[in-house]
């Protein structure tokens, strides 16, 4: 609650409010600050660090997979209910390697009760976002139809480095990187509600700019939550060494780029990243991770009135996809109407405008459709909630 916030993180929240709705120009920061790292969590062990740990503590080897059982296959990270532990070594258990990382500071609902947007603090005071979006569920029709899933947005970093200026999160500057179990324990509260069909590194953050961590967690999402990596998708502005290094992982993986401009004029305002890898650069090695894992790539566009909605922009996109010789069947492009951060100069492309940028790439051979919006009578955009919460 608001009440909760301490002045310096509620003068902070005021401060990024005002550079979201100023646009204002930020420089790029790749470095996250070192400070603030959060105590080690089961779910920062690799399986063969957890057996030693266990044995470096004194508890039986067959501990490990106890604890396994409880966090991953139950969701349960709450040591104190499990009940097949020795009550005296719970509290020990818990300090040593299950430390609250997350602490719900408010949640918000949308769509009759489907999509739930959570402020979390960490344990140093920083401020991330999860949304859980259900689809498909029974008698409640804002969740459309289909057979029931559940898709989680999760966050990669506190704050972002990649400067956007259109968006919260990129106005408010990187505070720092989320640990692999502070990322974990989003999915872990999220699976202890519904079963997730879907992950999605589309939160606060830019993802590859915390590769280690999020590979971390994409390992524990596969190997221990057992899910498949099918339903794992990583999104990034375009940090083409990371998409290469992705491609590379083994794993199927969707990859997910945040475009958001064909042109490397604008795309150098709208998406900062591009004075370093540029448009044609992105796509290029967007395509080359098609090839290697034969996964159809997202391109993510967030349409802007009258900044990057032009029809003459959608040629121009569907002829930067298919150039090349690349063709059109790798990739499928998510026209997303921008939900706009109150008071901000970005606001929603026209609705006529949106359906006509649609026709052309789709006149061009390119699939392509517009996103699904979630959330909009909350906080629902991307870094909403954290800054009017600070």
């Amino acid at each position: 609650m608001t009440q909760d916030l301490t002045p310096a993180e509620r003068a902070h929240a005021d401060e990024l409010e005002a550079h979201a709705r100023a646009g204002r120009v930020l420089p790029l920061v790749f470095d996250a600050p070192r400070r603030g790292k959060p105590p080690r969590h089961w779910a920062d062990l690799e399986p063969d660090e957890r057996r030693s740990a266990v044995a470096t503590a004194g508890l039986p080897a067959f501990r490990a997979s106890q604890f396994d059982r409880h966090y991953y296959g139950a969701a349960n990270a709450d040591p104190d209910t499990w009940t097949d532990l020795p009550a005296s070594q719970r509290e020990v258990i818990k300090a040593t390697f299950f430390p609250d990382l997350l602490h719900e500071v408010r949640a918000q609902t949308a769509d009759d009760g489907t999509t739930r947007k959570t402020l979390w603090r960490l344990h140093d005071g920083n401020l991330v976002e999860s949304v859980l979006m259900e689809y498909g569920v029974p008698g409640k029709p804002a969740s459309g139809t289909g057979r029931h899933r559940a898709t989680l947005c999760i966050s990669s970093q506190a704050g972002c480095g990649m400067a956007c200026p259109f968006c919260a999160t990129g106005q408010g500057g990187l505070q720092r990187n989320l640990s692999t179990a502070e990322i974990v324990a989003q999915v872990v509260s999220a699976s202890s509600i519904v079963r997730l069909n879907n992950v999605v590194f589309m939160g606060m953050g830019e993802p590859m700019a915390n590769y280690a961590a999020i590979t971390g967690a994409i390992r524990r999402m596969v190997g221990d939550l057992g899910m498949s990596a099918r339903g794992i998708t990583v999104s990034t502005v375009g940090l083409v060494p990371r998409i290469r290094a992705l491609s590379d992982l083994g794993l199927p993986l969707t990859l997910a780029v945040s475009l958001h401009a064909p042109d490397d004029e604008l795309r150098d305002t709208l998406v900062p990243i591009n004075t370093r890898f540029s448009a044609g650069e992105v796509v290029s090695a967007a395509h080359d991770y098609f090839e290697t894992t034969g996964r159809r790539v997202s391109i993510e566009y967030a349409l802007i009135r009258d900044v990057n909605d032009q029809a003459w922009r959608a040629d121009a996109l569907a002829d930067l996809l298919a150039g090349q010789g690349r063709g059109t069947g790798w990739v499928h492009v998510n026209p997303i109407p921008l939900n706009p951060t109150p008071g901000s100069k970005w606001t929603a492309s026209r609705k006529r405008d949106e359906h006509e940028f649609v026709r052309r790439l789709q006149a061009a051979g390119i699939a392509a459709t517009i996103r699904d919006t979630r959330g909009q009578e909350i906080d629902g955009a991307c870094g909403q909630l954290a800054a009017k919460e600070r």
